[in-house]
């Protein structure tokens, strides 16, 4: 039977038959609220039902009135006390001290006895209520109503009852149809010896969950995070392929729909996905991957590329030439740590052109001047570029001074000539400057911005001849040299974004640069995507879903005590919903992550943790708190994919082995 039709069978498995079957009964509660349940189970019922593990699903049925269907889902958490094991325990020692035996084949204990010592108390919590309304099964996430204890009989669900409740879906109940995949089979407990003896129960996800969500992994490293990651990534494309329109502005089509889904609840337009791959695992084939690397298996899909050059990779440099703005933010990055005066007053350059300014023949002169001076800088720093000439507007007083008219361009040495002639005349006291100023109300023919340039170029602190090479100037710049590319006539950002807008998948190879260069070549491809996202939503265009998954995401995320809204990781969490762009992160440093990227995430993936400080910040989402002994108790070496999961569309956390990822 194909996973479409079993899919579709679960609407029909009826959870109240579970109470037709005494087999599955394991005891009765003797205290019952709200919220919690505690219940007497006899080891004869936990041995039948091969155990109760911690985290274990439980139906509590109403028997009072045997034409209502109610029952309570429970969740087994730990022992609870009995007003009888006082007793119990005074008897044991004595036992103990008599040195009989009290187990086993041979116990010497009376049946009696061992009858009373073989009851134990079980605490749950209430996790909501099943019931019926006609035929169909709703699931309520509280109890409406709760009678005496004694009205209650509890049962272990397993099989195809356990099947339909850990798949129950907000709504309608059960997963839907062929979107849904399954991502894995349920289970409890890191210890096996009772599982192996029950079928698998498989648990399913709608990659719609998934789709314009956040999403969160967290676990120690070879917990199986990246595993999760190409299941989630393989069901988008499946999900995508469906998609039957191409969105406006990327396929010559003019269709603009601002509901993302079909009829068939597929979305309308092909699924862009964006793996920021920080350990290069996406990008690369390595020994862990047996034929499912990414980007070997949707090699039509995807397209690489890396901050240095290799084969098979587009190179993600700037050219400092063209892309005047992302080129600056670069050398920003690497200045801004800089005390020195001249590097501060450089790394504060306005290239913003504001929008009264834009017919100011005045402002365009200087703008232009100041941007020759720039590219001046770079070439004398050693970037490199295709094309050895500048043209700027120059002046007939100062082109005098070295025989250089740069209004009819002119070769870079040139125009570095001319640049060092008039910071020279600056110094020395050209009268064409002291007319300058009279004639235009005290303002200088060199501004702020320019000056700080020059300094920059001729690496002169103070303008004239008297003075020479007293600071580093454009050496310094040097330092950024490694992210420039003169073959880019593009920005990197925009070539990506145009392949996303057509959904196919784009790895970026950031594991070759250091922490800063990776968070900026992350935060200028998230800015554009956002940037482009949010115009096309007030412009009251569509915008394709486009995943983006960070691994390690603690090194580019803002961090927990980072109160800055603004940021391009936080505005995606708050604001990327709308725009139809999902997040999926994974880290093991929890605590790491900024609480308002959490607060706003909707799927939640928890493997081992290793500390108690990670453990309290799950405790405060959902009932994760109930998982927090195993989380930080089973292995990560030997219980690999073994998560606690809580999806979009699920009402409860289930406890899930993630399948092993494949390419089929």
């Amino acid at each position: 039977m194909d996973i479409t039709n079993k899919i579709k069978d679960l609407a029909n498995i009826d959870v109240f038959k579970l109470r037709e079957n005494n087999d599955y009964k394991i005891g009765n509660p003797f205290y019952l609220d709200y919220s919690k349940a505690c219940l007497l189970i006899p080891d004869a019922y936990k041995q039948r039902v091969c155990g109760i593990p911690q985290g274990a699903f439980l139906l509590a049925f109403y028997d009072n009135e045997p034409d209502i269907s109610e029952a309570l889902l429970l969740r087994a958490l730990k022992p609870t006390a009995l007003p009888t094991d006082d007793d119990n325990v005074k008897s044991l020692i004595e036992y103990y001290k008599d040195d009989l035996k009290t187990s086993g084949e041979n116990a010497q204990l009376d049946p009696e006895t061992r009858y009373q010592f073989s009851f134990s108390g079980l605490e749950c919590r209430i996790l909501g209520t099943f019931y019926k309304e006609g035929d169909k099964t709703l699931f309520g996430a509280d109890v409406e109503n709760f009678y005496g204890a004694h009205n209650y009989s509890i049962y272990k669900p397993t099989g195809k009852i356990l099947e339909r409740i850990v798949n129950f879906r907000d709504g309608d109940g059960v997963p839907g149809d062929e979107k849904d995949v399954q991502l894995g089979k349920v289970r409890y407990s890191s210890s096996l010896r009772f599982a192996v003896k029950e079928d698998n129960v498989p648990v399913y996800v709608n990659p719609k969950d998934f789709l314009g969500k956040r999403t969160a992994l967290f676990g120690m490293t070879r917990t199986g995070k990246s595993n999760t990651v190409k299941k989630i990534i393989q069901t988008t494309v499946e999900m995508s392929n469906h998609a039957k329109s191409k969105l406006a502005g990327y396929s010559g089509s003019v269709e603009s729909v601002l509901d993302p889904y079909d009829e068939n609840g597929f979305p309308k337009f092909p699924v862009g996905q964006i793996i920021f791959d920080v350990n290069g695992e996406y990008a690369n084939a390595n020994m862990q991957d047996e034929g499912t690397a990414i980007f070997e298996m949707y090699k039509d899909k995807v397209t690489r590329f890396s901050v240095i050059n290799k084969p098979g990779f587009k190179v993600m440099k700037t050219n400092f030439y063209e892309d005047i703005q992302a080129g600056f933010e670069l050398l920003y990055s690497k200045l801004y740590e800089d005390q020195t005066r001249f590097v501060d007053n450089f790394i504060n350059l306005d290239w913003d052109t504001p929008e009264d300014k834009k017919d100011d023949v005045s402002f365009n002169t200087r703008y232009k001047r100041k941007l020759a001076a720039y590219k001046c800088c770079l070439k004398a720093a050693g970037f490199s570029t295709k094309t050895d000439s500048v043209q700027f507007p120059g002046e007939a007083t100062l082109n005098a001074l070295t025989g250089i008219d740069p209004s009819k361009g002119v070769t870079y040495d040139k125009a570095i000539a001319w640049f060092t002639a008039v910071w020279d005349a600056i110094g020395d006291g050209n009268a064409f400057f002291e007319k300058y100023k009279k004639d235009h109300d005290g303002r200088d023919w060199a501004d702020e911005d320019l000056k700080a340039i020059l300094v920059m170029l001729t690496r002169k602190r103070k303008p004239g001849t008297g003075t020479n090479g007293d600071c580093a100037g454009f050496r310094v710049l040097k330092r950024a040299i490694e992210m420039h590319t003169d073959a880019v006539d593009r920005p990197y950002s925009e070539i990506i974004l145009d392949l996303l807008r057509k959904g196919e998948i784009v790895i970026a190879d950031l594991s070759q640069g250091n922490p800063e260069t990776i968070r900026l070549y992350s935060e200028k491809i998230c800015r554009r995507i956002f940037g482009d996202s949010m115009n096309r939503f007030i412009n009251n265009e569509s915008n394709n879903y486009i995943q983006m998954y960070f691994e390690e995401a603690h090194n580019l995320f803002p961090k927990k005590e980072d109160k800055d809204l603004s940021q391009i990781y936080n505005r995606l969490a708050k604001e990327g919903a709308k725009l139809n762009i999902g997040i999926l992160y994974a880290t093991q440093e929890v605590t790491s992550i900024s609480s308002n990227i959490l607060k706003n995430t909707q799927n939640w993936f928890i493997a081992h943790l290793n500390n108690e400080d990670e453990l309290k910040e799950i405790r405060k989402y959902y009932d994760f708190g109930d998982f927090a002994d195993g989380l930080i108790r089973f292995s990560a070496s030997n219980d690999k994919g073994f998560v606690r999961m809580k999806t979009y569309s699920n009402a409860f956390v289930v406890p899930v082995q993630i399948d092993k990822f494949s390419s089929h």
